[in-house]
């Protein structure tokens, strides 16, 4: 479920699915200094956000979700936990670790079978490059991420990949925000061929409230496998903020083109600024 264009950064960023939400520029917040100190993850929506979590901080964002596939016969039913763990090193830097960790597919044909194991985690960091400045100039940001060659079980990958993605947070109107990501990565896909390709994210954030903010968002990456069609997933969802370092969240989607994204998935997750 992977998605999320060559990037040339001022700062002399260094280059690098999946993804499959509101960051602190995610969603249109009041500017006024107690809102500015609510928690503002990456998750749940598709695209990430721009801004970091700030220094000597650590913030936790996980869930569970369910995913459905059905090709030439085959169902696939996946279940397993994305985790992003962010740890803040400066007003401009973090490091993250990322990953759908412990994972379980069961397969249903002529026969069942069952798969179990830790899916490859990446290593990397977010720069947020400009601050916002009004309507017309978003916050920007980049982010990176490399995936070493690991995993158990059938989620084991044969090579190195990772990506490099541009991120912004546009608050184009008093309640609604855009937050678009675009970038490129290198992918290993299910037949152990690596591949580049091209990534698009979009998040359209409605803030009917500083704790509640509803959203729909899409990905696409082209092509979604080497040689293969482009994938396009679209959900929706909403975040809800509790006290001002927990929040919660829940989406469902689908994708709508391509044989690798799921028909349809659902997710509940929770997030911890520390």
């Amino acid at each position: 479920m992977a998605v999320v264009l060559l990037l040339v950064l001022s700062d002399a960023i260094p280059v690098a699915a999946q993804s499959p939400a509101p960051e602190q520029s995610k969603s249109t917040q009041p500017k006024d200094s107690e809102d500015e100190d609510l928690i503002n993850p990456d998750r749940p929506g598709i695209a990430d956000g721009s801004m970091v979590i700030g220094a000597k901080k650590l913030q936790i964002e996980t869930g569970i979700q369910a995913e459905y596939r059905h090709q030439n016969g085959i169902s696939e039913y996946t279940l397993f936990f994305p985790t992003l763990l962010r740890i803040g090193i400066s007003s401009r830097w973090e490091a993250r670790i990322e990953g759908n960790t412990f994972t379980w597919k069961s397969d249903f044909d002529d026969t069942t079978s069952h798969a179990s194991g830790l899916a490859p985690l990446s290593l990397g960091f977010k720069y947020h490059i400009a601050d916002s400045e009004g309507a017309r100039y978003p916050s920007m940001g980049a982010i990176v991420r490399v995936f070493p060659a690991w995993g158990t079980s059938d989620f084991r990958t044969q090579h190195v990949t990772g990506d490099l993605r541009l991120v912004a947070d546009w608050d184009f109107a008093p309640k609604l925000s855009l937050n678009p990501n675009v970038g490129v990565g290198v992918y290993e896909d299910g037949q152990g061929e690596v591949f580049v390709a091209g990534l698009f994210a979009l998040t359209l954030n409605y803030l009917l409230s500083k704790n509640l903010n509803p959203f729909i968002d899409f990905g696409l990456q082209v092509p979604e496998e080497k040689n293969g069609d482009a994938s396009v997933i679209v959900d929706a969802g909403v975040a809800y903020i509790v006290g001002r370092n927990v929040q919660l969240d829940v989406s469902v989607g689908t994708g709508v083109n391509g044989q690798t994204p799921p028909h349809p998935f659902a997710s509940l997750g929770v997030s911890w600024r520390f």
